[in-house]
């Protein structure tokens, strides 16, 4: 038995920098009871609010997400993710292509779509690559430029050390992402060795 469920949304960009705002207006006029969004890679189904969504839902619940590839980055998470869906009764609607999984045609475009959204990717990473490699060859590659230690680096790390600050407030005072964070007390703990 199916009951009326909420209208739920999921909303997914890459990095911090990127904005979530365009994704919640489209998403808006679907009159969406409860929003679930991130600042994640998509490569990893590990992903909090992505799996906090997955456990939130029940039977009658209707998920709503731009499209298919703010979900997942590969078909078989794609595919995983709406099976997880399917058991639970549990609706998802793609608002770019159109698509409703309760239906046999809408499960045949997911699929389609998945191996669609994976070739692209897997297509634009191998032309990075292969830039990358002819950059290098004709020495214009310099790879990312280095990141130099904030003025302040030896006093918050030593606040950081001695649990005065956590390590999102030492990221705030340094304006460091905690990626560049991590890599260098990495960097440090490599020095107290040698």
């Amino acid at each position: 038995m199916t009951t009326q469920g909420k209208r739920i949304a999921y909303i997914r960009v890459s990095t911090q920098e990127q904005n979530t705002e365009s994704q919640k207006e489209i998403l808006k006029q679907y009159n969406i009871d409860k929003f679930f969004e991130e600042k994640v890679s998509g490569k990893n189904a590990n992903r909090p609010k992505l799996l906090e969504m997955l456990d939130y839902v029940r039977e009658g619940d209707i998920v709503f997400i731009k499209d298919f590839s703010r979900l997942a980055r590969s078909t078989q998470d794609l595919l995983r993710i709406i099976e997880k869906l399917k058991n639970k009764n549990v609706k998802l609607v793609s608002i770019k292509e159109q698509l409703d999984t309760s239906t046999p045609s809408g499960k045949l475009m997911v699929t389609m779509l998945g191996a669609i959204y994976e070739f692209e990717r897997e297509n634009l990473l191998e032309r990075q690559k292969d830039g990358i490699a002819q950059a290098k060859k004709e020495g214009k590659y310099k790879g990312r430029k280095k990141i130099k230690k904030p003025d302040n680096w030896q006093e918050v790390y030593n606040d950081w050390l001695t649990r005065k600050i956590t390590g999102k407030k030492a990221c705030e005072l340094l304006n460091l992402k905690p990626n560049t964070f991590y890599n260098f007390i990495n960097e440090e703990k490599r020095k107290e060795i040698a």
